[in-house]
């Protein structure tokens, strides 16, 4: 008798250890399910690279698991799935139906629900790795059912889900995180302010950053030198100045105003006989990023926005044209310059004369062949004028505006840069 009450007695606390192994084994796999399924792709990439040291290891742990995000979510639901059902079979030896349903629906609803999924989604990071062994072994052990319900999910759902931002959703959570908005980030605003220009600068174009030829400052590449252009120039306080022919919005060069300081105003030289630089063209709707990339090439950091006026004209039609045809005018030839400060048409082909060809008859020389590289390339960005032969517009190409680095520099930081000579009104 004392040894059936002792198997009972046994028996009964084996069912009790079963239970509570089913709601602690039911309630892992459920935290399990929202802390590791909410993790992304991309932020454990991003934690597993920048976090903190903690961070890492505990991203590297997890990446391996959760990579086959579908073959995970069948494992943690199958388990899951297998403890609840399991769980009133055990329960229902130890007292009656209903009394194992309520107890059943108790113990899952609050242990194996509640507070594993409340602290899995604080703490599901940490959680994750530390049971991601477990996790392997359980996949291994549910494969054959999983994996081709996974097979399955992929087919329908597609095999991969990476939460990238857009650039407005992007912006947004840049903004979040900016101590301005009270969230707790360490984000300045100027810090924010940049981020969000250069998200926003690739949907901008040179119209909206340019300086209309009505605004613009240039000089006549017939006025003179003198002592009051000079003065002007200085006045205007640019480093770089627009030079048109016959009109302003007929614009062909620009000249330094660093190459003027060796002009001597009593001489009243013409703009023309000193050193023009080819000025790009770019197009209106052409975007800030590709003419940052250009300027940084250094051929120039000015460019003159035009507008085809003929819409059915194709500008790489016309230059190719313009390529075959010996007889095309060339004045036209010497303005159809790339924004890479590319040579014209008329000169393609044909060999820059060297400057010092000699250099080899002159040991002490500093005209090296790298120093004849690069005034090669400093003469190639040089306005060649035949004669009296000056360069004017296409007749489908119309000028409307100047573009400079700084433009495109405003863009990014959204912010006016003022120098030392701007004129501006001081906040009082």
């Amino acid at each position: 008798m004392a040894v059936e009450y002792k198997c009972c007695e046994t028996e009964f606390f084996v069912r009790i250890a079963v239970i509570v192994f089913l709601v602690v084994f039911a309630g892992l796999m459920s935290g399990l399910t929202l802390g590791l399924m909410s993790l992304s792709l991309v932020d454990l990439e991003v934690l597993a690279k920048s976090g903190t040291p903690k961070d890492k290891k505990y991203a590297a742990k997890i990446l391996p698991v959760v990579k086959n995000q579908h073959l995970l979510l069948c494992t943690l639901l199958i388990c899951n799935a297998a403890a609840m059902e399991a769980l009133p079979i055990f329960l229902d030896s130890l007292t009656t139906a209903w009394g194992a349903i309520l107890i059943s629906v108790t113990l899952i609803l609050l242990f194996g629900e509640i507070i594993p999924q409340s602290v899995c989604s604080r703490y599901g990071l940490a959680i994750g790795a530390t049971v991601a062994p477990v996790v392997r072994i359980l996949v291994w052990i549910c494969f054959p059912v999983a994996y081709p319900i996974s097979k399955l999910l992929d087919l329908l759902l597609g095999d991969g889900h990476r939460a990238m931002f857009r650039r407005a959703e992007l912006k947004t959570l840049v903004s979040f995180h900016g101590n301005e908005a009270g969230k707790g980030g360490e984000l300045t605003h100027d810090e924010t302010t940049i981020i969000a220009g250069a998200l926003e600068l690739s949907e901008k174009t040179a119209s909206d950053a340019m300086t209309p030829i009505s605004e613009t400052f240039s000089i006549d590449i017939n006025a003179k030198l003198d002592r009051f252009l000079i003065n002007l120039i200085l006045e205007k306080g640019h480093s770089r100045v627009p030079v048109y022919y016959e009109q302003p919005t007929n614009i062909i060069g620009l000249v330094l105003v660093k190459n003027l300081l060796t002009i001597n105003p009593d001489y009243e030289v013409p703009v023309k006989s000193v050193a023009i630089r080819r000025i790009p063209r770019v197009q209106e709707g052409r975007p800030l990023y590709d003419i940052l990339n250009e300027f940084q090439k250094g051929h120039s950091h000015m460019a003159v926005v035009i507008k085809l006026c003929n819409k059915m004209v194709d500008p790489a039609a016309t230059a190719d044209s313009l390529k075959s045809n010996g007889n095309a005018d060339n004045t036209a030839k010497d303005l159809r310059i790339d924004i890479d400060g590319g040579k014209p048409f008329s000169e393609k082909g044909k060999k820059m004369k060297r400057p010092m060809q000699g250099w080899k008859s002159f040991p002490n020389s500093p005209y090296t062949p790298r120093s004849r590289k690069w005034m090669k390339n400093m003469y190639s960005d040089i306005l060649q004028i035949d004669g009296n032969s000056l360069p004017t517009l296409p007749e489908d190409e119309e000028a409307v505006g100047i573009i400079t680095m700084e433009d495109v520099i405003e863009e990014l930081l959204q912010e006016e840069i003022f120098d030392e000579t701007d004129h501006h009104v001081e906040d009082s």
